[in-house]
């Protein structure tokens, strides 16, 4: 029996190898992510495989899927993990090193309900993490999370005979078959496949070969955990201009950037103009609400206003529900409402049956846009952002927050902008109209601008996204006159990731 974990552990030292390290707030809102070392040890990653060994047991099952992400500890990782599920008797799956939509896939094709794949996503090396879920194609949330780490911390897991672990192969080649089935392409296309040297270089530019791409231009392919460019992520500026100027040089129709593990999907347009996914989600539902007539989608708080607005959703029918930002999140409501999609701000699309089985997956996603292309023979992927209205969106910021301070923060952000608004207050000269406030606070203005503020679910920070239906200069006005200088003054919040 492993001892119960410690949170105050300290690296090269006796009671570092013989006592499971787990800091509490590697529990995140719908996943588990650690820094390697200082927050969390291989014990500490076995102490969590018989923790969710013992949950998944507790809701009547036992066959899980396990993989693992392109990094020199992942491996590691994983059989750490994997050590303690067969100590709580589960029988694992393991199938290899994966995308992260590739452990979903399996879950189907191996006919196993529940999954736990290895991977830090997007993080930055020396972060590691596990992805879980346990009713396909849902991952967990935060009661499920809470549970595991009660469980978890609490030493209170059950340790039981029967484990077994099966080395599973061939399902690589099974989930490209299977995401490339999904798009026939009979419009000559060239294709920059954008990997960031992560894990989707494995498997991403053979899947888009497959779908009938004319020319696929591969982008950082080569897989290389020191990420020697930039990291894997198609919402970072870093990676999109990069793909902007590899577009422009190629004369390419499209680059598709696909983050670390491979369930998001980015994109620049023909014309080496970055699309943000909320405006690629817009566009996305503007053409499969043609197809699927009275169509709901669901987006996150982080999307845009346009889908609220926007007269070809509504002359077709379509309802667009805004829900709490998070892949976990968007994912259950999408399967919760029926949603023909759902689509998050960072690049997670979720497409339902018959277009795919509900869960993210940049590859899936691609093959959505690129049979959009396909559906639009004679228009440039930049003639159909051209047709829609008009709305200035920033990038993503990121203010550094502790993780232990930055809930409390955004619920500060809250209370002042709601008493901002009980006193006639506005900003920018406009009044606020509403606040949502399902996931911090999105503030709406009576023009349909908006600001939003909210605590990453992920990592020690904060996300700020505005919006102007001005103009650029107004929507740089909104972060820099408006929100940036309300959390500025609080001492909590410290340097941004990027900033417009």
């Amino acid at each position: 029996m492993l001892p119960k974990p410690r949170a105050d552990l300290i690296p090269n030292s006796l009671d570092y190898e013989m006592i499971p390290l787990v800091k509490a707030t590697g529990f995140r809102e719908y996943d588990a992510r650690w820094l390697y070392g200082p927050e969390i040890n291989l014990l500490g990653i076995q102490a969590l495989g018989l923790g969710l060994g013992t949950y998944i047991q507790e809701l009547g099952h036992r066959r899980i899927v396990v993989g693992h992400d392109y990094r020199s500890y992942s491996l590691s990782i994983k059989q750490a993990l994997t050590l303690g599920l067969i100590g709580a008797g589960c029988e694992v799956l393991d199938i290899g090193m994966a995308v992260t939509p590739m452990a979903y896939f399996a879950q189907f094709d191996l006919d196993a309900p529940c999954v736990a794949m290895v991977t830090a996503s997007h993080n930055e090396n020396g972060w590691t993490g596990v992805k879980m879920g346990a009713q396909r194609p849902l991952t967990f949330g935060p009661d499920e999370i809470g549970r595991l780490k009660e469980i978890t911390l609490g030493a209170t897991w059950k340790e039981r005979d029967g484990g077994k672990l099966t080395r599973v192969d061939g399902v690589a080649e099974r989930y490209i078959a299977d995401a490339a089935a999904r798009a026939k392409l009979t419009r000559p296309l060239k294709v920059i496949a954008a990997c960031g040297n992560g894990t989707a270089g494995a498997f991403a530019p053979e899947g888009l070969r497959r779908m009938g791409v004319a020319e696929v231009i591969e982008m950082d392919a080569t897989l290389d955990y020191n990420f020697p460019k930039y990291n894997p992520n198609p919402e970072d500026s870093v990676m999109l201009h990069a793909m902007a100027k590899a577009v422009r040089e190629q004369g390419a129709d499209v680059a598709l950037g696909f983050d670390g593990d491979g369930d998001r999907c980015g994109v620049v347009d023909d014309e080496g103009e970055e699309i943000f996914a909320d405006k690629i989600g817009l566009m996305l539902a503007r053409d499969l609400s043609e197809l699927h007539k009275d169509a709901t989608f669901v987006v996150d708080v982080k999307s845009t206003g346009l889908f609220a607005t926007d007269e070809v959703l509504k002359k077709n029918g379509a309802r667009t529900v805004y829900w709490k930002t998070g892949h976990s999140y968007i994912k259950r409501k999408t399967a919760e409402l029926g949603a023909l999609a759902g689509f998050e701000k960072s690049g997670h699309f979720f497409f339902n049956p018959p277009i795919g089985r509900g869960y993210d997956d940049g590859l899936v996603a691609a093959a959505a846009i690129l049979s959009m292309l396909d559906r639009n023979p004679g228009k440039k992927l930049s003639d159909l952002k051209k047709a829609l209205p008009v709305a200035y969106t920033s990038l993503t910021m990121s203010p550094h927050c502790a993780d232990e301070e930055k809930y409390a923060v955004v619920d500060d952000i809250v209370a002042e902008y709601t008493a901002f608004r009980d006193a006639g207050g506005k900003i920018l000269g406009r009044s606020i109209v509403d606040l949502i406030t399902v996931n911090g606070v999105r503030v709406a203005l009576e023009d349909g601008s908006w600001v939003l503020v909210r605590a990453s679910s992920n990592k020690p920070e904060l996300v700020v996204v505005v919006e102007s239906q001005k103009s650029e200069d107004d929507m740089r006005a909104l972060f820099h006159q408006e929100v940036k200088p309300r959390l500025t003054k609080r001492s909590q919040v410290g340097a941004y990731n990027q900033e417009i």
